[in-house]
C-alpha cells in the first residue's frame, strides 16, 4: 500500500481567510467503484484539510482520482470509507454552499448571458429584480457586461468559462469546485483566464478546490498543491507556494517557480511511470 500522507492545512491562515467561511475537512476518504472482484478504488484513505478562503490545487498524473477527489466534495459521488465535510457539516449530496465549473462550460443555450447567471438565484428562491442584479454584479467582476443579451454560442470558449464561473459564483457559495475548467482553451486564453480567475479570488476569498493537469497552472494559482499518486489515488505530497501575491505571468521566470514545477514534474513522472509499469505487469498476467 506504501506510506500514506495526511495533509493538514497550516494552523495559521491569512487574516482575509479568518472571517472567511468555507473550511473543506476531508477525513479518511475512500471512494471505489463496482462490487466485490470488480471493484475498483479510485481515491484511497485521503485526509485533507482546506482552510476558508484558500486556493488549493490538486496535481496528479492521469487517472490518479482527482476529479473523483472533487465530485466527491462536490456531492455527486457517495464514499466507500471517510467522510467529507464543509464548515463541520457534513456533505451528503449537492448544496448551494459549493459552486462547481466544469471543464466544459455547461450553460443552457436557450439562455442569454444574463439569464444563465441569474438561473441559480431565482432557483434559490429570489426574486427577478434581485436576481438580476446578482448577475449584473457578476458579470461586471468577470467582463462580461456588455455581453448581457448574448446568448452561449455567441460567445468564445474562454468568455463562456467566465460565464460559468460567474454563475457558479452567484449563489455565494462557501467552496468553489474548479475541475480542468481551462483545459480546453488555448495557451494564450488559458493565461488570460486564471489572471482573471485570480482577480476574482482575490476580491472575494471563496474557497477554491482546483483540478489540473497543468503544473505552471497549478503553481501559478495556488497557495498550496497537492500531489496525488497514480490509482489508487493517495496524497503523496504537498507545496506550500510562497510566490508573493498578486501574481502576473512573469512569475513563471522566477527560480523559486522554476524549481517548484522541477520538484512537482519529478513526482508526477515517477508516478506516471509507476502507473505505466503496473498495466504492463497487469496485461502480462491477464
Amino acid at each position: 500500500m506504501g506510506q500514506l500522507l495526511t495533509i493538514r492545512a497550516p494552523g495559521e491562515t491569512p487574516p482575509a481567510h479568518k472571517a472567511a467561511r468555507g473550511q473543506i475537512t476531508i477525513d479518511g476518504l475512500v471512494v471505489a467503484f463496482g462490487d466485490k472482484d470488480a471493484r475498483r478504488t479510485a481515491v484511497d484513505q485521503i485526509s485533507l484539510d482546506v482552510a476558508a478562503g484558500e486556493f488549493l490545487c490538486v496535481l496528479g498524473p492521469s487517472g490518479c482520482g482527482k476529479s473523483t477527489l472533487l465530485n466527491t466534495v462536490a456531492g455527486f459521488l457517495a464514499p466507500r470509507a471517510g467522510k467529507v465535510a464543509i464548515d463541520g457539516i457534513a456533505v451528503r449530496g449537492p448544496g448551494a454552499d459549493r459552486g462547481m465549473v466544469f471543464q466544459q462550460p455547461t450553460l443552457f443555450p436557450w439562455k442569454t448571458v444574463l439569464g444563465n447567471i441569474a438561473y441559480g438565484p431565482r432557483v434559490a428562491g429570489r426574486g427577478r429584480t434581485e436576481a438580476y442584479r446578482i448577475a449584473h454584479d457578476m458579470m461586471a467582476m468577470v467582463g462580461l457586461s456588455a455581453f448581457a443579451d448574448y446568448y452561449p454560442q455567441s460567445l468564445s470558449g474562454g468568455m463562456q468559462q467566465r460565464v460559468g464561473i460567474a454563475r457558479a459564483l452567484a449563489n455565494s457559495p462557501n467552496v468553489l469546485l474548479m475541475d480542468e475548467p481551462f483545459g480546453s482553451l488555448d495557451a494564450q486564453t488559458r493565461t488570460m483566464m486564471q489572471e482573471a480567475l485570480l482577480g476574482i479570488w482575490e476580491e472575494l476569498h471563496t474557497t477554491v478546490l482546483f483540478v489540473t493537469h497543468d503544473i505552471e497552472e497549478a503553481i501559478f494559482l495556488a497557495d498550496r498543491v497537492v500531489i496525488m499518486s497514480a490509482a489508487p489515488g493517495r496524497i503523496i505530497d504537498e507545496i506550500h507556494v510562497t510566490l508573493p501575491r498578486p501574481r502576473d505571468a512573469d512569475v513563471v521566470y522566477a527560480p523559486e517557480f522554476v524549481r517548484l514545477k522541477r520538484h512537482c514534474a519529478g513526482l508526477i513522472r515517477m508516478e506516471s511511470l509507476r502507473a505505466f509499469q503496473q498495466q504492463n505487469v497487469a496485461a502480462r498476467d491477464a
